[in-house]
């Protein structure tokens, strides 16, 4: 694993994240037996003190496979592109995570099997990951230091996975039913300056939802606050943690036309985000995969 100092260790060990996956895919056939879903279990976990939103790049892959990267400059936008790896293909899910100063990628392959990489060695974990139309990570919703999986099926329920130190997974947790109802989620950290990782949810009516983290497993958000209406003009809402480098999490919208709007953080529960600012002119729709 390389080393570097300070908060630009995150970016570099994401940049290689992405090229192990690649390699591991072009060097095995990457199936794996799938095991039947974990049932629910109780996991204890110790609380740790609030750190700041996780700083990540921009992942964007196109339809023949090729996967660029953008970094963010510190100033609400992003350096220009690279090309990481021509193969990604290969996944149909990409989840960024990050736990403190260490980063990683939950992936999910076409044959529907589930990996994570954490830019050195790639672990696969075994469950019936297809029966999922969506996977998300906020961050650490259960309360310890690694980051955890969200998964919803294909019914609308929303299921949590706690990762453990290695960061394979616990058996499921069931959060709850009707979330099929919206059309986008995201999140990468804390929006409300509590210190506990926060979601927000795009329903089909273009409202935004705010769902507070509580840090408990067993019920992991509070009662849902309106942010606001007009997000149907959005096709992908994501956020890579704190784009503007003043340690809240942000968030970036697409919209149809494929402009790509950056709403920064304010870490304020009654209005998180500030007015939308353009950060990309045009060309985001090329990218059938943007996390």
């Amino acid at each position: 694993m390389v080393r570097v100092p300070g908060r630009h260790r995150g970016r570099t060990l994401a940049r290689l994240t992405t090229a192990a996956i690649a390699a591991a895919l072009i060097g095995t056939s990457a199936t794996v037996a799938d095991a039947a879903v974990p049932a629910p279990v109780k996991t204890a976990r110790k609380a740790t003190a609030p750190t700041p939103a996780p700083i990540l790049p921009l992942n964007g892959s196109v339809v023949s496979g090729d996967l660029y990267q953008y970094q963010p400059n510190g100033r609400g936008g992003l350096k220009p592109r690279q090309l990481v790896t021509d193969s990604w293909q290969s996944l149909d899910a990409s989840v960024q995570i990050a736990d403190g100063k260490k980063t990683g990628l939950y992936f999910r392959t076409l044959s529907h099997t589930l990996g994570y990489s954490n830019g050195s060695e790639t672990t696969w974990i075994p469950g019936d990951w297809a029966q999922y139309d969506l996977l998300r990570s906020v961050g650490n919703v259960g309360g310890a230091r690694q980051a955890d999986l969200l998964a919803r099926d294909r019914s609308g329920v929303l299921w949590l996975y706690l990762a453990k130190d290695d960061h394979t997974l616990t058996g499921r947790k069931r959060v709850g039913p009707g979330w099929n109802t919206y059309t986008q989620m995201a999140g990468q950290g804390d929006l409300t300056g509590d210190g506990k990782a926060d979601l927000v949810a795009a329903d089909r009516a273009g409202k935004l939802w705010l769902y507070k983290g509580t840090g408990d497993y067993k019920k992991p958000f509070a009662k849902r606050t309106l942010v606001g209406g007009g997000w149907n003009q959005f096709n992908h809402l994501l956020s890579t943690g704190d784009l503007t480098f003043d340690g809240k999490a942000d968030l970036l919208a697409r919209d149809k036309a494929g402009a790509l709007w950056l709403y920064t953080g304010t870490g304020k529960a009654s209005a998180p985000f500030k007015t939308k600012k353009k950060i990309g002119n045009s060309g985001w729709n090329q990218y059938v995969q943007l996390f």
